[in-house]
């Protein structure tokens, strides 16, 4: 338990780290590269090694990181996690700044993903993601990423006494309702560009020379672990960095065989995947067929390689609530801290069949690792993950797996220390094979 304890304020480390999607690529790079994995970059010709380690990173938001593999990769093929680095959120929109009543300022946002909006009042916020700065090559701006760290902005709530009917359901306006307070106005406060000024100073460059940004808001509260053992985690981001820290780890301290080991974090998985560094984009796909043609192989060879390989689609799945126990499948309720969850649906929603399933099952029978079954109830319809998207651009058996977690998509969410020690064992042991 300890040594599960020590992994799980790791992962509370890399979240407290990642305050946006582009900060947990950030953070992704920084331990790849304490682990002496060297940067590709897509422009360049590529020059690999047996047992090589490398990574490569679109739009500063997705990343690629692999180990070759001892044996010839057309006969081994690709051993795949696929994650994501997104969460919900709100997103600035540009001229943000609305003055209220010429006394309070806040700023217009909008929603990203499908977030449990009522979690985000009351709490402080900050704001993070990056910057687009003004450089000599119009085609070149440089690039800044901002985390202004303090908490700045807060959504407050609408008093009980203004609202009696708050504890029975009150629907959400995402245009006036969660529009974040930023500052009072004093008689010589300048509105505009408030915002781009606190950038300026946050990064050291002129407000003139940010051409624009792309912003998010996210909680400055720091997770934890709770319970009377210590047995929960308690924290924003766990759907999807939970996943994206476990494989990250897995790919490190696995021990390469013949096959080569991959580890996908994808974006914008929250809005549909569809953007070029989303799992419906060939990112990953040409990465692998790179990854090829670098070895001195051919387009043959590399749908051999496909036909050798494997994927684990690692996004959170759900547990049985105390509080709502009807939610969930008749005969398939997860409980946190009994182990990860293979996810299935009839509708394809999750790429899991029998046979990637017992796959997966297999590997955690391998390492005594308890394994659960998630199912939607046949009368509510359920999300979906990355795999089935990814399958779209690659036809490689997958199974879609995730830690049971509550609280999916508010603003903390709330997971389990062993679960999340198990599903780390479990990626590590597939790497191994």
């Amino acid at each position: 338990m300890e040594r599960a304890k020590e992994f799980a304020n790791g992962l509370i480390d890399f979240i407290y780290n990642s305050p946006s999607q582009f900060h947990a690529t950030k953070e992704l790079v920084n331990v790849l590269e304490k682990n002496n994995f060297r940067k590709l970059n897509m422009e360049d010709r590529w020059q690999l090694e047996k047992e090589g380690k490398y990574y490569c990173v679109k739009n500063s938001s997705a990343l690629v990181a692999f180990v070759i593999g001892k044996g010839e990769v057309e006969d081994h093929g690709f051993k795949i996690i696929g994650a994501h680095t997104d969460s919900p959120t709100f997103r600035i929109k540009p001229n943000p700044e609305i003055t209220v009543e010429n006394n309070y300022l806040k700023l217009n946002t909008e929603v990203y993903g499908g977030s449990i909006l009522n979690t985000w009042f009351d709490r402080p916020l900050s704001v993070a993601g990056r910057v687009a700065v003004k450089t000599d090559n119009p085609l070149r701006p440089r690039e800044e990423l901002v985390d202004i760290k303090r908490p700045l902005l807060i959504i407050p709530n609408l008093a009980i006494h203004m609202n009696r009917k708050v504890n029975e359901g009150v629907k959400i306006n995402p245009q006036t309702d969660t529009l974040p307070l930023l500052s009072m106005i004093g008689e010589e406060f300048e509105k505009d560009k408030f915002l781009l000024k606190i950038l300026a100073e946050s990064i050291g460059v002129n407000v003139e020379d940010i051409i624009d940004f792309d912003l998010f808001l996210y909680s400055t509260d720091r997770g934890s672990l709770i319970g009377l053992n210590e047995e929960f985690i308690s924290c924003p981001k766990l759907d999807n960095l939970a996943m994206v820290h476990g494989g990250l780890h897995g790919l490190i301290d696995g021990l390469v065989g013949k096959g080569t080991n991959v580890l996908a974090c994808f974006d914008n998985e929250e809005v549909g995947s569809t953007t070029k560094q989303g799992a419906a984009s060939p990112f990953l796909r040409t990465v692998l067929e790179r990854i090829v043609l670098a070895l001195g192989k051919d387009k043959e060879d590399y749908f051999r390689a496909l036909a050798n390989s494997f994927m684990i689609s690692a996004d959170m799945a759900h547990a049985l609530h105390p509080n709502y126990t009807d939610k969930n499948d008749l005969t398939n309720k997860p409980i946190i801290n009994k182990g990860p969850v293979i996810k299935i649906a009839a509708n394809q929603a999750y790429t899991s069949d029998s046979i990637t399933a017992a796959v997966y099952e297999s590997i955690c029978n391998k390492m005594d690792i308890p394994v659960q079954r998630f199912v939607n109830r046949s009368d509510i319809r359920g999300g979906s993950t990355i795999g089935p998207i990814s399958t779209t651009q690659l036809d490689i058996p997958s199974v879609d797996v995730g830690n049971p977690i509550l609280s999916m998509h508010s603003i903390r969410e709330l997971g389990g220390v062993m679960d999340h020690y198990y599903i780390y064992k479990s990626f590590k042991a597939f790497y191994e094979i």
